[in-house]
């Protein structure tokens, strides 16, 4: 069968871009894939083009169905390296919800996570790295997509294909609605929402029966106490360490202020670690400044062969553990898409990514907006339904079913909504009225 496209280009080979062009292979004779960083013969790092890669990241059981549904075998792969496939716990509402095995997410650093998904990208016959390079502005013709001129930088010079379609997925800090507005388009509505996070980072060595031989734990930020932290466990028996802190609160980068923030915490399993695990670097900041949303959909005019995903469509707050999955779920709508044809792809795929987002969009900033100092905020909606979700938790902290609901809608399984279904609620109810007694 022909390809629907001859050339496309992805901007950007972190999981938003290996994922597009997973995806645009079935349907191009040729992808190209364009990367600032040297990535190809790379141990599974940090690197300059991820800087929040060296802090905490899980993927989610939402995305992990995907990259499974993608590249069969890769969980069975990514544990056989030393990733986590297990139960965890959330503290929130002052208690407890414990997620079992059958519930959790999978624990990879970001790098093991990305070089896996790298590796199986790269061995697709028409996708073609270029590392150590610049993608420019795509080239407009009649307003439409018609080129790409890729800069070396390494002072290799440049070079130009014809392109079909282009995907930014550069992330965060995507140029796209500046060229946009230059080019003489209204500028794309986006939303910010403030959160000043601040990060400190650590990895500890592991040993069997740690944190209640959990593979995971969270403990959530409350309006009171606006500070969180994950202790995910990772290959190389690792644990690694997050400590957050919002609105300019910085968990400290010394032994010492290390430990005293996470004391600091309404939990202690995290301290307990620390006090008695083997530290194994030093420890990293990482700043967060806020929630961003670009809304490409509803721009009243955009050019015809560009499409965006990923931390350049929307990006959230870490310490939710969502950007991955999300990214997962748009190249899953965008692959929907293509299958349904080229026709109108730049309009369905914008309105299929918005209804990936609005979701985690919903419970990030929702959330966010509420720690907020001199809260409550939001209307009166907002307000309410934040107040429902804290019956929701503390009501699973004694009932497991109750749980299990709420962790679907963090892991994004099912909608917020969920959570308003008429049997949870009598649940819920009847749950607090025996916590009354």
């Amino acid at each position: 069968m022909k390809p629907a496209f001859g050339t496309v280009a992805v901007a950007g080979a972190s999981m938003a871009g290996l994922l597009a062009a997973w995806v645009l292979a079935a349907h191009a004779r040729e992808v190209l894939l364009i990367e600032r960083d040297a990535v190809r013969d790379q141990p599974p790092l940090p690197r300059k083009g991820v800087p929040q890669g060296r802090h905490a990241h899980a993927l989610l059981a939402s995305g992990q169905r995907v990259l499974e549904g993608m590249f069969p075998g890769l969980t069975e792969e990514l544990a056989e390296a030393g990733a986590a496939v297990g139960g965890g716990a959330f503290f929130t509402a002052g208690g407890y919800l414990e997620a079992d095995a059958r519930q959790g997410s999978l624990y990879s650093s970001r790098g093991l996570l990305e070089a896996e998904v790298r590796q199986r990208v790269l061995a697709l016959p028409n996708v073609t790295l270029h590392e150590n390079c610049q993608a420019e502005p795509p080239q407009l013709v009649r307003g439409r997509v018609e080129g790409m001129r890729i800069t070396r930088l390494d002072g290799g010079g440049t070079a130009e294909y014809c392109c079909e379609l282009v995907v930014d997925a550069s992330g965060r800090g995507s140029r796209m609605p500046a060229w946009l507005t230059a080019c003489g388009y209204a500028a794309p509505p986006i939303q910010r929402v403030e959160v000043g996070m601040r990060y400190a980072t650590r990895h500890f060595r592991r040993t069997p029966g740690e944190l209640g031989g959990r593979s995971f734990l969270s403990v959530s930020p409350t309006p009171a106490l606006p500070r969180a932290c994950g202790v995910l466990a990772q290959e190389g028996e690792r644990w690694i360490v997050t400590l957050i802190g919002y609105f300019g609160d910085q968990p400290p980068a010394d032994d010492a202020g290390f430990l005293a923030f996470a004391r600091s915490l309404p939990a202690s399993d995290a301290a307990v670690l620390i006090e008695g695990a083997e530290p194994l670097d030093a420890i990293h900041t990482y700043a967060f400044p806020a929630n961003v949303r670009v809304s490409y959909g509803r721009m009243a005019r955009r050019p015809a062969g560009l499409l965006v995903i990923g931390d350049a469509l929307a990006s959230f707050s870490p310490v939710y553990g969502q950007g991955m999955s999300v990214a997962a779920l748009e190249a899953q709508a965008l692959k929907c898409c293509l299958e349904a044809g080229i026709k109108g792809l730049e309009e369905r795929y914008f309105n299929a990514a918005a209804g990936v987002i609005e979701a985690p969009w919903t419970i990030t900033v929702g959330n966010d907006r509420q720690l907020a100092p001199g809260g409550p905020h939001g209307s009166m909606p907002q307000r309410l339904r934040w107040r429902w979700v804290q019956h929701v938790l503390r009501a699973g902290h004694r009932d497991r079913h109750i749980a299990e609901a709420f962790l679907r809608v963090a892991r994004l399984l099912d909608p917020p909504t969920a959570l308003l279904r008429p049997a949870l609620v009598a649940r819920v109810i009847a749950v607090a009225g025996v916590m009354r007694t």
